[in-house]
């Protein structure tokens, strides 16, 4: 696409939540309040190179020569925005490390007194919520989260930073619709505890393109009739399962009947090792590393998320690109009730690892298991 198609001289806003994600390879389940926790335990920043394939694909798509970036000083964007020689509007902030919620506020606030239209953010659903807070203030503007956190269940979130670019830049050429997002949140604490709870914070209204937005989450409903189709996909799986086999078990309510039906007990959020009736509960990237000392018998059992179809790279992290490298694509077991399925419609899955090579070595058709004895063929894109 030309890179000279832009209606008129843009300025976005740009900013980065640098903790975004840290939690997720070390099993901590998200990093809010737990930041120290998280560089205790190895955990790398993972913010800033989303940031930098969002900043990159949005110069391939724009140019920049009518666009400028209102960002934050060091870490919450400028460094990125200009390695990339694009124009950047540096905010006055006082920001000190580490960086808290209130630099996100005030950031959001300063951008929006400003007239700044898009205002794009790089983090998680702790981030939305924090740009919706901020949003209240005096003025109007337009909202994009580039997923990098450890879960992005609200609506505003593109699936990648490359699709958070493509829906910039038809914005930007008059080209998206603008919708109204739902921004929710869960408890991480609870998660910690192993248990789900989930709720809407508000809105956010945002620029629109089909499929390069994710969707909110859609919790499965815990009826009769589907923790019976849960039971029947969890059969299926148990008389195909190798005895000899190691199984990275990954979070849901199926994987964790499939657990139940094991005799084993599976944390409900977390990825759990599974090996001759032995489970090692919640594990980090780290600690399956450790403990599987050869990949060629290990297999991954993993079920998308309702409704946004994702397979990888929303809250089991812990599956690292690194890990999926070394399990060959026909050992991944896709695990899904048709209620779940039918809420994906024709949306096909999806996968957003942080990795391109290992995106792209998931790409094509996977049998996911949708029934006893049934399966179905389903893309990942």
């Amino acid at each position: 696409m030309a890179v000279n198609q832009l209606r008129v001289s843009a300025t976005i806003g740009f900013l980065i939540n640098p903790i975004a994600g840290m939690g997720g390879r070390v099993g901590l389940k998200g990093t809010d309040g737990v930041v120290s926790k998280a560089l205790a335990l190895g955990a790398q920043r993972v913010s800033q190179a989303r940031a930098i394939t969002f900043l990159r694909g949005l110069k391939r798509l724009c140019g920049d020569k009518d666009l400028r970036v209102s960002t934050c000083p060091p870490p919450m964007g400028e460094s990125e925005v200009t390695s990339l020689k694009l124009k950047a509007d540096v905010l006055p902030l006082p920001i000190v490390e580490p960086t808290t919620a209130d630099d996100t506020k005030l950031a959001v606030q300063r951008m929006m007194s400003r007239g700044v239209s898009p205002i794009v953010f790089v983090g998680g659903d702790g981030t939305a919520r924090d740009v919706l807070e901020a949003s209240q203030a005096k003025g109007e503007a337009l909202f994009l989260g580039v997923p990098s956190g450890v879960k992005m269940y609200s609506g505003v979130f593109a699936t990648t930073p490359e699709d958070a670019a493509e829906v910039v830049a038809a914005h930007l050429r008059g080209e998206a619709q603008v919708m109204n997002f739902e921004v929710v949140d869960t408890d991480e604490e609870d998660v910690r505890r192993d248990r789900f709870s989930m709720r809407i914070c508000g809105y956010l209204k945002g620029p629109f393109v089909p499929l390069r937005l994710a969707g909110v989450k859609q919790i499965a409903p815990d009826a009769p009739g589907e923790r019976e189709d849960q039971r029947a996909v969890a059969r299926s799986v148990l008389e195909s399962m190798d005895p000899d086999g190691v199984y990275l078990l990954g979070p849901g309510k199926t994987a964790k009947v499939l657990a139940d039906l094991l005799g084993v007990e599976k944390t409900l959020l977390g990825v759990d090792i599974y090996s001759r009736g032995r489970v090692i509960k919640d594990v980090s990237e780290a600690r399956i590393l450790q403990e599987v000392k050869d990949f060629g018998n290990v297999w991954i059992v993993v079920s998308p998320i309702g409704r946004q179809g994702i397979l990888f790279g929303r809250g089991n992290q812990q599956i690292s690109p690194e890990i999926i490298k070394q399990v060959s694509r026909d050992r991944v077991i896709v695990i899904a009730t048709k209620g779940k399925m039918q809420e994906l419609g024709d949306t096909a899955l999806r996968v957003d690892t942080g990795d391109s090579e290992v995106d792209r070595s998931l790409r094509g058709h996977i049998k996911a298991i949708v029934g006893y004895r049934e399966w179905r063929m389903v893309q990942v894109s």
